[in-house]
């Protein structure tokens, strides 16, 4: 990675001698090494990115809005998936136990941001059944999770 000295014409080529007063250290940078660290840690992310999302698997529907910004604390999510099963996080849980271990994460948390995960083919009534649950289990700040890409309903199409 060093400089290295490029021989005039009048050195004649031979090993062994000592170095001409003629002689320019070589100003040119070496970029290989870094090109192979750049290439290796571009094969890592893109091995590492799928890995990044976790949660059970729901088809969410779209709609036009956009993305809320990120938060300090890991949010709390709660999924209904399309049989009608609830998760929080990523641990399956039975209707009866909701409200219980919602309280229970409350009184744990600093914020009462939730975020609710619902499949886009179950009943509008079991989405608000279990935001009634989260309201009684001290949760007030519900955040509706969909995906991008919908119907903006101003006419101007998704």
């Amino acid at each position: 990675m060093g400089a290295s000295v490029q021989q005039g014409a009048s050195s004649g080529g031979r090993r062994g001698k000592r170095r001409k007063s003629g002689s320019k250290p070589m100003s040119e940078i070496n970029v290989t090494p870094f090109v192979d660290v750049m290439l290796v840690l571009l094969i890592i992310f893109m091995v590492a990115a799928p890995l990044l999302t976790v949660g059970v698997p729901v088809e969410l529907p779209k709609t036009a809005a956009s993305a809320l910004p990120t938060e300090q604390e890991e949010p709390l999510t709660i999924t209904v998936e399309a049989d009608g099963q609830l998760s929080i996080q990523n641990t399956p849980i039975e209707d009866d136990a909701l409200i219980g271990r919602l309280r229970a994460i409350a009184a744990e948390r600093n914020d009462d941001k939730v975020f609710l995960r619902a499949d886009g083919s179950i009943p509008y009534e079991r989405v608000v059944q279990v935001m009634g649950a989260l309201n009684k289990g001290g949760f007030s700040n519900i955040g509706l999770v969909t995906d991008i890409g919908g119907p903006s309903l101003d006419g101007q199409g998704g």
